[in-house]
């Protein structure tokens, strides 16, 4: 019996590479723009900053849910095959470098518009340090399940699925209410 894959390694291949040259030709852009400091730059980069941290909470939101249903499929069945490949896809192509591009632009968006200051900003930060962690907790999760060593039952990932919620909402908080400037 053969199984019959979705898309191919090779397809996954090319849309990472797709992903990641996008991603440089962005950073180059904004490496440019820093250098000549023109006078739109500041708003650009929220824009890109914003952008990113989009696609990063996507990926904290769906991941979790992803790993919902695949703990409560057969360990050896097509559909936890496929949902090995979707988390593996997930974290790589969308996940990792919308952290990377949110952390580098947010420093310096950090740093030029607010020079590090305000107690706000901190605890922002500390909201972004746990939305990390937790980033961090489901890329070994994926790797977990990728080995079938998931120790977590689809009702700790469903609760599991709040965490980004709650660091997300304190995060926009300080950002947009500045409750101690």
């Amino acid at each position: 019996m053969t199984t019959e894959r979705a898309t191919s390694r090779q397809e996954g291949r090319k849309a990472g590479i797709k992903a990641y040259t996008s991603i440089a030709v962005v950073v180059v852009l904004a490496v440019a723009a820093w250098w000549f400091e023109p006078d739109w730059l500041y708003g650009w980069l929220k824009v890109l900053h914003i952008v990113a941290v989009i696609s990063w909470m996507v990926g904290l939101f769906y991941l979790p849910r992803l790993f919902v249903y695949h703990a409560d499929a057969e360990a050896t069945g097509e559909p936890a095959a496929t949902f090995v490949v979707m988390e593996q896809r997930l974290v790589k192509v969308i996940m990792n470098p919308a952290m990377m591009v949110s952390w580098v632009v947010g420093l310096w968006l950090a740093w030029s518009g607010f020079a590090f200051f305000g107690v706000w900003l901190w605890i922002k930060i500390a909201a972004v340090i746990g939305l990390t962690v937790f980033h961090v907790f489901l890329s070994r999760s994926a790797r977990k399940f990728a080995a079938g060593r998931n120790s977590m039952t689809a009702r700790q990932w469903r609760m599991a699925n709040e965490i980004p919620t709650v660091l997300m909402i304190l995060a926009v908080i300080m950002v947009i209410i500045k409750p101690f400037a």
